[in-house]
């Protein structure tokens, strides 16, 4: 019998803020109980919040173990279809439950609390619709990388620790069996990524699928026990992973390498765009929805890159011309032949990222009233990942500080690697980009827990991307081709806006999407390969950079002038940081609000 996934009724949606506002009356399917007073209400409130937050926990167990909950650490997802109807209905009475709650009277982050709890069942809703479900693999992961990268952060430091990850290896057929029998329907309803991606996806399986088990990032663990751990389980602990790897795990991912050779490749869509599903063209505007948290249109969007394009060369120019070059082009050809612009070696590259981490650490002061605690880490990609990894990445670390928070370095091929564009990426994945705003998140008091979680890409990459522009703010990039990579990163992110949009509903090819990059950059050609792949298999997930810091731009812009010498930047980044990742909108009543009081005097 075929299976499908539980669509709510949008009647049930409309009613949310008329019962709220109005006080309908509710069938009794739909009835919870109305606290009245204002004690009552928000009891009920926390109540919810509570609930939600341990139904998460429970029933994503790997989310649960990342942040350092150990609870479930034996335990791996449900992917089946009746898992996810599961989650929609009981999001829904959670809803209910919510609606019911009259705010008048609660705090402002109560208010906020609320409403951003409602936002997301509303979105997971709406985005049941287009069964995300059945597309859940391609080139850039799936269930198949999920749990090597998942050994990567978890701490393992007792006995039962390394049990609980062997009765999770013990477990991931079942997972993958659930995900294969996911991706058979969508071949059904012709919801499968582009076959050219998936054939990439193919080659990565293999490439687990064939390690030997003590070989396999699955056996991570393995690699350094503490000194608290016998002997005799150690040794124990080392057969039975390993066995387990070899006669549970690689043959799960022999058999989902030979699902995707034989059956899931050869049903992978040509066209590249997401526009292309039958509902595609509602799907995308869906996406930007829900990724940038506006309202703007794909149209819209590809305006706004095409503009920021040309603001970004005309800066590159400058620079290009202070230091001798006539035009971009013979600016660009000079940077890969210039030796003092790639470093030596792997340490060199390492180096040259904690170099400018140290200096923007001391002047953190300057610009922010509330600073994390958390220990922070420069570290190299790991050796299985490093050929197809990003150049860099932020890994959070856990709340209470037992693994710091990491900046990933891909140091393959290091002294291929640019100098130049070092600078930003530091202060994007590291400080005051990722790490400093995910600590923040992390250590905030007084609010639910799932504030302290939840992202909103347009706010966690929208802030990094903006955290790259306040080296310049405290008079760094020195270096001009340090400051021509601030810019390269800059365009980077609005060449983004011009071909996400262009491949899902203007109708692009891949290869307009790769000669725009090399007619706009000097990105080297593997990321602009690896870029144009990644925006092709995640559709709007790269407009939030842009979206993001043009929209936290525009409000310090807007406060500066309304406040005058009144305006405090450290003030304004708290404003912007005390409440967690926020939808624009929301951050945007936020900071107006604040930028009222500070102008009242309040």
């Amino acid at each position: 019998m075929r299976k499908t996934a539980l669509l709510v009724p949008a009647a049930l949606l409309l009613l949310l803020p008329s019962l709220r506002a109005q006080k309908l009356k509710l069938t009794p399917q739909m009835q919870a109980p109305v606290p009245v007073s204002l004690a009552d209400r928000r009891a009920a409130l926390n109540e919810v919040f509570h609930d939600y937050w341990e139904d998460r926990l429970r029933h994503d167990p790997e989310f649960a173990s990342i942040i350092g909950d150990k609870r479930y650490n034996d335990q791996t997802s449900d992917y089946s279809v009746q898992a996810y109807n599961d989650r929609l209905a009981r999001e829904q009475k959670f809803l209910m439950r919510l609606a019911v709650i009259d705010p008048t009277g609660l705090t402002e982050q109560e208010k906020l609390s609320q409403e951003l709890l409602i936002r997301k069942f509303e979105m997971d809703q709406d985005a049941s619709e287009f069964k995300e479900w059945e597309m859940p693999v391609n080139q850039m992961g799936g269930i198949y990388s999920d749990y090597p990268e998942l050994a990567a952060e978890l701490s393992f430091t007792t006995v039962k620790d390394y049990d609980d990850w062997i009765a999770r290896l013990r477990a991931l057929p079942t997972a993958f069996a659930q995900v294969t029998e996911n991706m058979s329907i969508g071949m059904e309803d012709g919801r499968v990524p582009p076959k050219y991606l998936l054939e990439k996806a193919l080659d990565q399986v293999n490439e687990l699928a064939n390690q030997k088990p003590a070989d396999s990032p699955l056996a991570l663990p393995l690699k350094k026990f503490p000194a608290s751990i016998p002997a005799a389980d150690e040794q124990r602990i080392k057969t039975e992973m390993l066995d387990v790897i070899a006669n549970v795990d690689l043959p799960a991912y022999m058999r989902l390498a030979r699902f995707l050779k034989v059956s899931y490749v050869p049903a992978g869509r040509a066209n590249p765009g997401i526009d292309s599903l039958p509902d595609g063209k509602r799907y995308y505007q869906f996406l930007i929805k829900r990724t940038t948290t506006t309202d703007l249109t794909a149209s819209q969007i590809h305006q706004i890159g095409l503009e920021e394009v040309k603001k970004d060369e005309a800066a590159m120019l400058a620079i290009a011309q202070k230091l001798g070059f006539k035009d971009l082009q013979s600016f660009r050809l000079s940077l890969t032949t210039n030796p003092k612009l790639h470093p030596v070696s792997a340490a060199a590259l390492l180096d040259a990222y904690r170099g400018y981490l140290k200096p923007m650490q001391a002047k953190l002061p300057e610009l922010f009233g509330k600073l994390p605690k958390a220990p922070f880490e420069v570290v190299p990609v790991p050796a299985y990942a490093e050929k197809t990894s990003a150049p860099a990445y932020y890994e959070a670390g856990t709340p209470d500080g037992s693994r710091p928070g990491r900046l990933f370095i891909d140091t393959y091929n290091a002294t291929q690697r640019n100098l130049y564009d070092v600078e930003a990426i530091a202060y994007h994945e590291g400080i005051p980009g990722h790490h400093l705003q995910i600590s923040i998140a992390h250590g905030l008091t007084g609010l639910p827990e799932f504030r302290k979680y939840d992202g909103y890409t347009a706010y966690v990459e929208g802030w990094a991307f903006y955290a790259e522009r306040l080296g310049k703010d405290v008079g760094f990039y020195q270096d001009p081709y340090s400051d021509y990579g601030r810019l390269e990163s800059d365009i980077w992110r609005a060449i983004r806006l011009v071909v996400d949009t262009g491949v899902h509903s203007e109708g692009w090819t891949r290869d307009q999407m790769v000669q725009y990059f090399r007619d706009h950059s000097n990105i080297d050609e593997p990321s602009i390969q690896a870029e144009v792949d990644r925006y092709i298999a995640w559709p709007s997930q790269a407009l939030a950079y842009k979206i993001g810091q043009l929209e936290i731009l525009e409000l310090r812009d807007r406060a500066q002038k309304a406040l005058g010498p009144k305006f405090d930047i450290r003030a304004f980044h708290d404003e912007v940081l005390d409440s967690g990742a926020l939808p624009l909108n929301m951050l945007e009543k936020r900071v107006d609000a604040w930028t009222a009081a500070q102008k009242s005097g309040q």
